[in-house]
């Protein structure tokens, strides 16, 4: 890879960091599951090399929004197996979201 293709990657993904930031301000969270599916197969997983790839890009898809976007985030336990519920917010927003948490957690409790 180029110095200049790293460059303008990391340009473009500051790009997508503000739209995203700008379409999501007037929303103190963004509530999505922690994850998209039930925990796969685990056989499958070790036998099966696409079915390995396709659930674990699948598994690990909603948080990956954080970690692109520069998000915090914390899930909450929904009492469903296996189903938990994620909030999203701003960088730096840490204390507010855990204050969204814990109301959040009340109202499911």
């Amino acid at each position: 890879m180029t110095a200049e293709a790293f460059v303008a990657g990391w340009q473009a993904l500051d790009r997508l960091r503000a739209a995203y930031l700008e379409a999501t301000a007037g929303f103190d969270a963004v509530l999505l599951p922690t994850a998209p599916i039930l925990p796969p197969d685990a056989a499958r997983l070790e036998s099966d090399a696409d079915y390995f790839r396709t659930e674990n890009l699948l598994a690990l898809r909603n948080t990956r929004i954080g970690n692109l976007m520069g998000l915090c985030a914390l899930t909450l336990p929904t009492g469903t197996d296996c189903c938990g519920l994620m909030l999203m917010a701003a960088p730096g927003r840490e204390e507010r979201l855990l204050r969204l948490g814990q109301a959040a957690e009340a109202a499911l409790g």
